[in-house]
């Protein structure tokens, strides 16, 4: 068993994204997912990315925006799921008044060090 403390958890941040790192390759052994929460404030955006190997499922908690796909852009709001398989293009823009948050899940697991500018 593994319990990660509130405290232990790091927080990656660009302007207006707060991407804090739950469950990860720094602080746990597994080696199957890694776990995001994700707070976009309004007008803040995530550009266009894929991930070669891995998939992403986005479970959305509050807010709405819209998905930013290869082909377009889909209305994303509170209690919608949606499922990147590997190589997806995919990201969000958050067009509402209020906090957009997100749940990530992402396996094999991604360290996203990478993608932000810091680290708190």
């Amino acid at each position: 068993m593994e319990f990660i403390k509130a405290e232990s958890i790091v927080a990656l941040h660009n302007p207006g994204v707060c991407s804090r790192q739950l469950l990860n390759p720094d602080n746990s052994q597994s080696s199957r997912v890694t776990i995001t929460e994700v707070h976009l404030e309004p007008g803040a955006c995530q550009p266009r990315h894929t991930h070669e190997s891995s998939e992403q499922i986005w479970y959305a908690f509050a807010g709405s925006g819209r998905l930013l796909l290869a082909e377009g852009e889909e209305p994303f709001r509170a209690g919608d799921v949606v499922r990147f398989a590997d190589g997806d293009v995919h990201g969000l823009m958050n067009d509402g008044e209020t906090a957009f948050v997100y749940l990530s899940v992402t396996a094999p697991p991604i360290h996203f060090g990478y993608a932000y500018r810091e680290k708190k």
